[in-house]
């Protein structure tokens, strides 16, 4: 980016108010909190609706106008010079896992109005308008799928196909989002917003690499591809207290079998390579009978596409050998391949902190977040900061002020150099 533009860059980092933002963050977790430091705020929720209703007063106060579309994606904008130039977004989502942590997504959107609030008090302009958002339903825990929100805004799934889905406690989706966008009536409704010039998000890194390092500042360079299967077991029931070993046609023991197999095909001495069984169904789930079925859900995920491609077309071959009794069926239920972040927008978040003077790394995630979605439509970007353990979706999950104030001020930087 064009030196002309760092004294605004320095002026809105150092506009970043530690106190302030780490006040907001404590706030914030207060809404759904429960014991032990955590909170559960399911998607579109009671707990949910009042944390949105949260980010639209503080923006009403701050005198920003409020947007949601048909999704329930809010957004808050701070105008530019220059209106109808194509916005640079950050944020992340509200909602958490039942027992989640106070940060998990929430510090990406409460930095964000951090970073408006210090634009603001440093009166540092921008031509392009810059927009938080917080996306409907990252987490995918009361209504499927996840990152519902950031999906539907990239055009990577439409809302008509998912609006007669029920959660999991019985409400349809269509009346959830009725409920949200009724939750916050200063918000205007709009149609998805085309182009976009940007978009960054700031996120605790939920893994241990920057703490164990020392490192303040985690710059993203893409998102680790993935593919979901579910194998299905099938064998017979039987009585466990009369039916030998030798007759049995036990499920469940099949089922070890087989993720002792694919342990062995996936185990990587570099330990980049991720291989989870997640999800595990053994029916009837009696204790005094032989399982007829069981379910396993796996997860894959690896940042290089050959090698998520050759370990991920094997198991369903590796299973269906490992097998000793059993019928099984292995299904691919969801893939998406790894994402590589605009080089440019990596360059601006690195450049930032070492203006700022605060170390940084480049690193890829782990983990899925809505910029995987908004990759597809815009140069994209991450920041993380240090979570403590690298714990995350637990009650445990914790940052410091100091952290949580260095990654605003990260993002604030970058915010300013994308809308420049």
């Amino acid at each position: 980016m064009a030196t002309h533009c760092n004294p605004d860059r320095i002026a809105a980092a150092a506009a970043v108010d530690e106190a302030r933002l780490w006040s907001r963050l404590v706030e914030f977790g207060e809404i759904g909190a429960i014991g032990g430091g955590g909170v559960c705020r399911l998607a579109l929720s009671d707990e949910e609706l009042a944390a949105r209703r949260y980010i639209a007063g503080w923006a009403h106060s701050r005198g920003h106008r409020v947007f949601v579309d048909a999704v329930a994606n809010l957004f808050v904008r701070r105008e530019g010079t220059d209106p109808a130039a194509a916005p640079v977004i950050t944020g992340s989502h509200i909602d958490t896992q039942p027992q989640g942590g106070r940060f998990d997504g929430a510090y990406g959107v409460i930095a964000g109005l951090e970073a408006l609030a210090a634009l603001d008090e440093a009166a540092v302009q921008t031509r392009r308008p810059i927009e938080v958002v917080a996306w409907t339903n990252e987490e995918g825990v009361r209504f499927t799928p996840g990152a519902m929100g950031s999906m539907v805004f990239s055009g990577a799934l439409a809302l008509s196909d998912i609006a007669g889905r029920r959660g999991s406690d019985g409400v349809p989706l269509s009346g959830a989002l009725a409920s949200a966008l009724a939750a916050t009536p200063q918000a205007t409704f709009r149609q998805t917003v085309r182009p976009i010039a940007a978009y960054v998000e700031a996120h605790i890194e939920q893994g241990p690499e920057l703490e164990a390092k020392g490192i303040p500042i985690g710059v993203v360079e893409g998102i680790q591809g993935v593919r979901w299967f579910d194998v299905d077991v099938v064998g017979s029931g039987a009585h466990a207290g009369t039916t030998p070993l030798a007759r049995r046609r036990d499920a469940f023991q099949d089922a070890l079998r087989i993720v002792n197999a694919l342990n062995e095909w996936t185990s990587d001495p570099g330990d980049v390579l991720r291989f989870t069984v997640g999800h595990v169904e053994v029916t009837p789930n009696s204790r005094n009978t032989v399982p007829a079925r069981a379910r396993l859900g796996i997860d894959l995920r690896h940042p290089d596409a050959g090698v998520l491609r050759e370990k991920g077309d094997r198991i369903a071959a590796i299973a269906a050998g490992a097998a000793r009794h059993c019928e099984v069926c292995v299904r691919e239920v969801f893939t998406k391949a790894p994402a590589t972040f605009d080089r440019q927008v990596i360059d601006t978040i690195e450049t930032a902190a070492r203006l700022l003077r605060i170390p940084s790394l480049r690193m890829p995630s782990g983990a899925f977040h809505d910029a995987l979605f908004l990759n597809d439509l815009c140069p994209t970007g991450m920041i993380f900061i240090p979570c403590e353990r690298g714990i995350s979706h637990d009650p445990a999950e914790n940052i410091t002020a100091a952290q949580a104030a260095a990654g605003a001020r990260v993002l604030a930087a970058t915010l300013v150099a994308l809308a420049d």
